[in-house]
């Protein structure tokens, strides 16, 4: 089983997701930005090298949020999410995604998510007062 990071990223109340590429797996569809873990990395160190390297964002990490196991057609995965707070908007992103988007929590359901991230976007729509406390400490 592959241990997958994302990071559920806040900034003036609203959380940053990614669209996945034509051509990849799960193309099109809705996830929070992340990536593998690599070897001699942990969590949080994977979260920030992966996020850094597709997006050139730096995030505050706050907590662990939650965990979500899928089994894919080419393997399971455990997407491990944290809740992150970024002081800017402005994100260049590589080639990584087809777009990118700022969008409140009560808009994700106008998104079609991997199934892995289902599990985090209904727990958020059911926690949206977990904003207020990330934005709170900004």
């Amino acid at each position: 089983m592959k241990i997958v990071l994302a990071g559920i990223i806040f900034c003036r109340e609203k959380v940053l997701i990614a669209q996945r590429k034509h051509g990849k797996a799960q193309e099109y569809l809705w996830e929070f930005p992340g990536g593998k873990l690599e070897e001699n990395e942990t969590l949080e160190e994977g979260l920030l090298r992966e996020l850094k390297e597709e997006l050139h964002l730096s995030v505050k990490i706050h907590k662990f949020f939650m965990e979500s196991r899928f089994a894919y057609p080419n393997g399971e995965i455990l997407l491990k999410a944290y809740l992150c707070s970024c002081l800017r908007t402005d994100i260049t992103w590589l080639d990584s995604h087809e777009q990118i988007k700022w969008v409140k929590i009560s808009e994700m359901s106008n998104y079609l998510f991997a199934p892995a991230d289902r599990p985090i976007v209904r727990a958020l729509k059911k926690q949206p007062e977990i904003i207020n406390e990330l934005t709170a400490e900004e």
